[in-house]
C-alpha cells in the first residue's frame, strides 16, 4: 500500500473521527446559537429518568451529544449515570436534574473511559464521581487526546472543557440508597472495564457501551470475544428476569432490549468478514469500499464507524492469516 494511502486510512482509525452522514436525532435538537443542549429528561421507570442523545456520530449540529445519560431519584438522594461530552453538558445536566427533583445528588457514575461518559465531570466537582479503576486510568492516559479530537469535531460546544477523570475507584457490589437497590457489575469487551448498573428495584439495566441500538458500535478499545461473552451474560440475566428495560449507551432507549441482539449480530458479522477477507488476501482499501449487509445499512454512524473499525482491526487479521495460511495456500 502506498504511504499516502496508508496515512489516509490510518487517519480514519481515530477513535472518534469524521462524523457519519444523515444522523438521526432523539429528543429536541440542540441550539447552536445559544449552545443550549435542550436536555429533556424522560421518565422510564419509578424514580428513573433518561436524557437521550442524538442517534448519530459526533457533529456540531448535535453538540456532540450522542450519549444516553440518566439519573435515579432514590428518595434519599440521586445517582447520576454518565455526564456527557463537555463541561457545558454537565452544567446543563445538573440544571435538568434539579428541575425534576430537589433531592441532592449523592454520587455520579462513569460507566467507561470514553469521553462522552465523563467529559461533563467538571460540573460535578462537589459530588463523589466514581468509575472502575481501569476506566479511571484510561481517562487519565487518554483524556488529552480525546479533548483534542472533540474540540476539532465539536467546536464551541467544548469551550472550557478539560478532561476530568472520575476521582474515586469503585468495586463491583450492591448498595441500597433510599428505595432502590443497585448492583454494580464489571464486565469487559467494549473496553477493559465496562461498568454495568442494574437497578433491581425497577428492573432497569444501564448497559453502558456493551449495548448499541440502531447504531454501529464503536471499537477503539474493544475485544470482540470478551464483548460477545458479556452479551451472553446480559442475555442470561434477561432470561432470569433480572431486568425488563435496558438503557444502551447509544441509540433509542425504546430499542434497548433489541440492542443486545443487534450488537452481537454486528460483532459476529464484522469479525467473520475480517477473517474471511484476510484469508482471501483482500486489501484494506477494497474492504473500505464494500457495502454492509442491508440489515445494517440504515444504522447511525455509517460508514464512518465501520471504516474506523476496519482500519483498526484488519492488520491483526492479516498478520494472523499470514502466520496461519489456509491449507490450500501452503
Amino acid at each position: 500500500m502506498r504511504a499516502a494511502a496508508a496515512a489516509a486510512l490510518l487517519a480514519m482509525a481515530c477513535a472518534f473521527g469524521v462524523p457519519a452522514q444523515a444522523p438521526a436525532h432523539a429528543g429536541a435538537r440542540p441550539d447552536p446559537a445559544t449552545h443550549d443542549y435542550r436536555l429533556q429528561p424522560r421518565q422510564i421507570a419509578p424514580g428513573t429518568w433518561v436524557i437521550e442523545g442524538a442517534v448519530a456520530d459526533f457533529a456540531p449540529a448535535n453538540g456532540c451529544n450522542i450519549i444516553n445519560t440518566a439519573f435515579i431519584d432514590t428518595g434519599d438522594g440521586v445517582v447520576v449515570i454518565n455526564t456527557g461530552p463537555s463541561r457545558l453538558y454537565g452544567e446543563q445536566q445538573r440544571r435538568a436534574i434539579a428541575a425534576v427533583t430537589a433531592q441532592p445528588v449523592r454520587r455520579v457514575l462513569n460507566l467507561n473511559l470514553h469521553p462522552d461518559y465523563f467529559f461533563g465531570n467538571q460540573a460535578w466537582g462537589d459530588v463523589p464521581v466514581q468509575a472502575l479503576a481501569g476506566s479511571i486510568s484510561g481517562m487519565r492516559a487518554e483524556g488529552g487526546g480525546y479533548a483534542d479530537n472533540l474540540y476539532r469535531l465539536c467546536g464551541d460546544w467544548m469551550k472550557g472543557t478539560e478532561p476530568t477523570a472520575a476521582r474515586e475507584a469503585l468495586q463491583p457490589g450492591t448498595f441500597t440508597l433510599g428505595s432502590h437497590t443497585l448492583q454494580l457489575h464489571r464486565l469487559q469487551g467494549h473496553t477493559q472495564d465496562d461498568l454495568v448498573l442494574l437497578d433491581t428495584s425497577t428492573g432497569v439495566l444501564f448497559a453502558g457501551g456493551l449495548v448499541f441500538a440502531e447504531r454501529v458500535p464503536t471499537t477503539p478499545h474493544a475485544d470482540p470475544e470478551r464483548w460477545l461473552r458479556s452479551l451472553d451474560t446480559l442475555d442470561q440475566w434477561r432470561g432470569q428476569g433480572r431486568f425488563k428495560l435496558l438503557v444502551p449507551s447509544h441509540g433509542p432507549v425504546a430499542r434497548g432490549l433489541e440492542g443486545i441482539a443487534q450488537t452481537r449480530d454486528w460483532l459476529q458479522w464484522l469479525t467473520g468478514f475480517l477473517n474471511d477477507s484476510a484469508q482471501q488476501g483482500v486489501d484494506l482499501s477494497e474492504l473500505l469500499r464494500t457495502p454492509v449487509p442491508p440489515r445494517f445499512a440504515r444504522w447511525a454512524a455509517q460508514p464512518a464507524e465501520l471504516q474506523r473499525s476496519l482500519v483498526q482491526w484488519y492488520p491483526a487479521y492479516e498478520r494472523r492469516a499470514l502466520a496461519h495460511p489456509p491449507a490450500a495456500a501452503r
